[in-house]
C-alpha cells in the first residue's frame, strides 16, 4: 500500500493540532499539509509505505520550514512528524481521507 493521498490527521501527542481541518498530502514529488497554524508545502518523493520530505510553509503567519518523515502502519494508520528547522519536532497519526485518491 502507497502513502500517497490524503490523510486526516487524528492525533499530535503532546500538541493540541489535530482539528477537525487538519491534513496531510502526498502526491508522488511534493504535498501540502495543514496543522491548527502550521501549513507548509512538501517537496520529498515518496516511495511505497514511507517518506521523508522537507517542507517550507508558516507558521502562525511567519515564514517556516524543515523537514518530516511518515510511515504506514501494519494497522493502516499513518505516523510520522513535521520538525521545524530550530524549533518544534510534532508528531502525528493520521487515518487516510475517504475523499483520499491514490493517484499521481
Amino acid at each position: 500500500m502507497s502513502i500517497r493521498g490524503r490523510w486526516q490527521v487524528v492525533e499530535t501527542p503532546g500538541y493540541d493540532m489535530a482539528l477537525a481541518s487538519a491534513y496531510i498530502l502526498f502526491n508522488g514529488a511534493s504535498g501540502e499539509f495543514a496543522f491548527d497554524c502550521l501549513t507548509g508545502s512538501i517537496h520529498g518523493a515518496c516511495h511505497g509505505d514511507t517518506v521523508e520530505f522537507g517542507w517550507q510553509g508558516n507558521d502562525e503567519m511567519e515564514p517556516a520550514e524543515g523537514d518530516g518523515w511518515a510511515e504506514l502502519q501494519d494497522d493502516g494508520s499513518l505516523e510520522g512528524e513535521i520538525c521545524l528547522l530550530n524549533g518544534d519536532n510534532i508528531p502525528f497519526i493520521a487515518r487516510r481521507s475517504k475523499t483520499s485518491s491514490t493517484a499521481c
